[in-house]
């Protein structure tokens, strides 16, 4: 059994097309690299998949949760499909284990990258999705999402606003607003990673986004997680 079938295994479907799959799973790196060869790489996948997945959960939710409101739903939906999110899933695929970078991107750790895993979860819904259909892709976000889905409930932090919730805390406890700081910025503008600190009192926490507000909410809720432990 070749690398790519053990990672069909993994996902739970078997591409008809191994193009389709092969696609997915090319970083522009490598397809820049690829001099004399006409190789196309993931990321107008990207762009689809990340399309699919939006419908997909919010159709999960709307079902999961016919209760909650359109700022509920929303919360919900943008953690679930936040970088770091989708970068977990693609981890626990062993997505970044078949990628195809170039050698460049190699040397950088690009395999680890959060934001480079997140757009290769999103380039292989729309890999299933062009090969399978909605209901294949459905069936793969399902697995993907759905203990997590089924693990939220009305007072969950997980579709809460975390920079509000610690801001409140702070309140509470009579402690400092919490001060953000960018302590870095990893990658091309076009693919950054931002890491932000966060600092409430004596407790300091890092968090880390494809934006700024993602690596703000990521940190706010690690200093959570810390005034929680």
């Amino acid at each position: 059994m070749d690398e790519l079938q053990e990672f069909e295994q993994r996902i739970g479907y078997t591409f008809v097309d191994r193009e389709l799959l092969n696609r997915a799973l090319t970083h522009k790196s490598h397809a820049h690299e690829a001099k004399g060869e006409s190789v196309r790489h993931n990321e107008t996948f990207e762009f689809l998949g990340d399309a699919v997945l939006g419908f997909v959960i919010g159709d999960m939710l709307f079902r999961h949760f016919p209760d909650f409101d359109e700022g509920a739903l929303s919360k919900i939906k943008a953690y679930l499909v936040s970088a770091t999110s989708l970068a977990a899933k693609a981890h626990e695929y062993g997505m970044g284990e078949v990628i195809l970078l170039g050698v460049g991107e190699e040397k950088t750790g690009g395999r680890k990258k959060d934001s480079l895993l997140a757009n290769l979860f999103e380039a292989v819904i729309a890999g299933v999705f062009l090969d399978g259909g909605i209901d294949a892709a459905r069936q793969l976000i399902e697995r993907s999402f759905g203990a997590d889905i089924h693990a939220i409930d009305e007072q969950d932090l997980l579709f809460q606003d975390y920079k509000t919730a610690l801001q409140e805390l702070a309140q509470g406890r009579g402690l400092p607003l919490p001060e953000y700081n960018v302590i870095d910025e990893v990658g091309p503008d076009h693919d950054k990673t931002f890491v932000i600190e966060v600092k409430v009192g004596s407790l300091v926490t890092r968090g880390e986004g494809s934006s700024k507000k993602e690596a703000q909410q990521q940190a706010a809720k690690h200093a959570l997680d810390e005034f929680s432990g």
